[in-house]
């Protein structure tokens, strides 16, 4: 009851309008909802599409299992180009993409198409540098026991790699956070949308306070699951 009224009758101190309380908590609630889901799933699609194109990058290296060289080049900048474009720029940029996919490009839904596009360059390099860190004795010995490539790649690679690849989902998830945020700005939904409306445009400071502080816990609760799970994963490895 009195953190009711203090939200009520005291905008002096967080904004130049009042804040409902019933109404802040169905917005902020419908708001981290929208921006969990868009994580999730973006972070979800992101890697079937990086994962894949991560081992594409190890294995086409020079001396390696798959090697192409031409291959490995062409994808390399192609990643690297799209890494390269600010994500409030790619926003843009894939506005008639994202209209052809979902027939719109503003809301929830129509936000995970940029989100989950531009994290899979993202996911592509953390993939490949989590594949590098593989002693390389261990591959040879799996090809000195007659193992193929594809036996290599799910029974050498991605195992030994799992503590790794289980962080590089966490540090995907965390940036897609941001970009979720920045998304808001344009009406894509989520926490972004909320502080960006309501809690600057509308001078509500308490909304943009409270959507700030659950963005900082959010990404905090990403990095000690991802943690946590990538040590499990390492003692399962033993």
């Amino acid at each position: 009851m009195f953190a009711a009224a203090l939200l009520n009758n005291f905008p002096c101190l967080f904004g130049a309008t009042t804040v409902e309380y019933s109404w802040l908590v169905e917005k902020v609630s419908l708001a981290t909802w929208e921006t969990i889901y868009m994580v999730v799933i973006s972070t979800a699609l992101a890697y079937v599409m990086g994962l894949p194109l991560g081992v594409i990058l190890v294995t086409t290296e020079k001396g390696h299992i798959l090697e192409n060289i031409p291959v490995n080049r062409i994808l390399g900048v192609i990643i690297n180009v799209f890494r390269s474009i600010p994500f409030i720029v790619f926003l843009i940029l894939v506005i008639p993409l994202t209209k052809l996919i979902v027939g719109g490009f503003i809301g929830t839904v129509a936000s995970m198409v940029p989100l989950t596009l531009a994290a899979v360059p993202f996911v592509a390099r953390l993939v490949e540098t989590s594949l590098k860190e593989i002693e390389w004795g261990l591959i040879e010995a799996a090809l000195s026991m007659g193992a193929n490539s594809w036996q290599i790649i799910t029974k050498v690679l991605l195992p030994e790699a799992s503590p790794s690849l289980i962080l590089g989902v966490a540090i995907t998830a965390i940036n897609l956070v941001g970009y979720s945020a920045m998304a808001g700005i344009v009406g894509g939904g989520g926490l972004g949308t909320l502080a960006y409306y309501y809690g600057y445009q509308r001078y509500q400071t308490l909304v943009l306070l409270i959507t700030v502080i659950i963005l900082v816990v959010m990404v905090q609760g990403v990095q000690v699951l991802g943690d946590t799970l990538a040590a499990r994963a390492v003692k399962r490895r033993r």
